[in-house]
């Protein structure tokens, strides 16, 4: 995940069999992808969680790249100790906030494996004195209660000597000399075949960094293609997403927009066109992913639910952080913030999950989302109690989401206006209409 701060500013083929060798161009998604593309979009709501060593500095998840030494900041692994770490507790909390799916970071970008690798002790189990596998414990959880499982992986590492260095990380005492992208790529795609073939079905791998590289003088080659091939190859119903803040490349099966809706671009990271892929917001609850000790200013129960409901009404997901404490609990702002969104979904889901982005862009009032010929308006920031619907929507009748009352509706010229009681005070005031 890109830091605010920086806003502004042949092991592989050993990997990969032949024919899993093709170009970007090739790409046909399988009848497994398109299926997961279909769920993905359905479920609208997911949970992302940030959490690693550096939650034990309680400054963020870009601590290491602001001045400690990777060596002295890697000790802090012996001394990493969840012990109220409990999946069932998170997978509970999330699903009954509604959500469903969570994202997890597998390896940040301080390398640190947050999952039980062969490829070095720099991990949950063998490097420090927990000695438990919590993706092993958390993906064992989410099959158990049907939530489905996408996993975050970095493309850059501020502390392997073998990673070519972009524009992060250069105070973390790497030796340049020993830049090895064979090596490096090797790494990567062994670890990518861990988690493919140890946790069960994963449904999306996320990956993030790209943008380390994205002023070189001549442009870098991840070489994607192959390993979005061994991605498919692995595991078939698994879907690619790269938070590259461009316009989706070929082999992707999902367009992230990260701090912004889809279409703007106000935090700087999300000005690329809208593609045809399922799309998806990732935000944060309060302003960090990682856990900040500091960083107390949590938006409000009415504002991420606002949020959520403006996601929906652009076709979009919303993939809402949290950031785990070191002791493994989720903080109790966030798990409240999730029980009001939860009862809220309750009542209410039906208008979000499984809709398609309404008929016309969000207006001054709100927004819209549409299932079939049920047209959903959500009314959440009225001037007015006649609420204007742009020309063009021919609107049958209305009526209040919640208790069925009707709704009276006129004419304005090529305008339907609706005409509520009172300027709803509500979070979200819902009307069903028949188009």
């Amino acid at each position: 995940m890109k830091h605010p701060s920086i806003l502004k500013g042949a092991l592989a083929a050993l990997l990969l069999t032949p024919a899993f060798l093709v170009s970007s161009q090739d790409y046909i998604p399988s009848t497994e992808v398109i299926e997961a593309r279909k769920q993905f979009s359905d479920d609208r709501f997911g949970i992302f969680i940030h959490w690693g060593i550096y939650s034990m500095f309680g400054q963020g998840e870009w601590y290491l790249n602001y001045g400690p030494n990777a060596d002295e900041y890697k000790k802090a692994a012996k001394a990493f100790y969840p012990a109220d770490f409990n999946a069932a507790e998170w997978v509970t909390a999330i699903k009954d906030a509604g959500a469903r799916y969570i994202c997890i970071t597998t390896r940040h970008h301080d390398g640190f494996s947050m999952f039980h690798t062969a490829e070095n002790d720099y991990n949950i189990v063998d490097g420090t004195p927990f000695g438990r596998d919590i993706l092993k414990e958390l993906a064992d959880e989410c099959q158990k209660q049907d939530i489905a499982l996408h996993l975050y992986y970095s493309h850059l590492d501020w502390v392997r000597d073998d990673y070519p260095q972009g524009r992060t990380g250069h105070d973390t005492g790497r030796d340049p000399e020993k830049r090895d992208w064979n090596s490096y790529y090797g790494f990567m795609n062994r670890q990518l075949t861990e988690l493919l073939t140890n946790y069960g079905p994963i449904r999306a791998i996320w990956f993030d960094g790209w943008w380390d590289h994205d002023e070189d003088p001549v442009p870098f080659d991840w070489h994607l293609p192959e390993q979005y091939s061994l991605i498919h190859s692995l595991q078939p119903g698994c879907m690619v997403a790269n938070n590259h803040h461009q316009v989706p490349f070929e082999g992707e099966d999902i367009q992230i927009f990260e701090r912004d809706l889809p279409g703007e671009n106000s935090a700087g990271l999300s000005g690329q066109d809208i593609s045809q892929l399922p799309l998806e917001t990732c935000n944060t609850m309060n302003g960090m992913w990682g856990y900040k000790l500091m960083d107390q200013n949590y938006k409000d129960s009415a504002t991420l639910i606002r949020y959520l409901v403006k996601t929906a009404g652009m076709g979009a997901n919303l993939l809402l952080n949290i950031g785990p404490q070191p002791n493994g609990e989720l903080p109790s702002v966030a798990l409240s913030r999730l029980k009001d969104i939860g009862a809220w979904l309750r009542e209410n889901g039906e208008t979000i999950y499984a809709t398609q982005a309404g008929p016309f862009p969000a207006q001054s009032w709100g927004t819209s989302t549409l299932k079939g010929n049920r047209l959903f308006l959500h009314v959440m920031t009225p001037d007015s109690n006649a609420i204007l619907i742009p020309e063009g929507v021919r609107i049958k009748k209305a009526k209040k989401f919640t208790d069925k009352s009707p709704v009276r509706i006129s004419k304005a010229g090529k305008h339907t206006v609706i005409h509520l009681d009172s300027i709803p005070e509500e979070t979200d005031c819902i009307i069903e209409c028949e188009i």
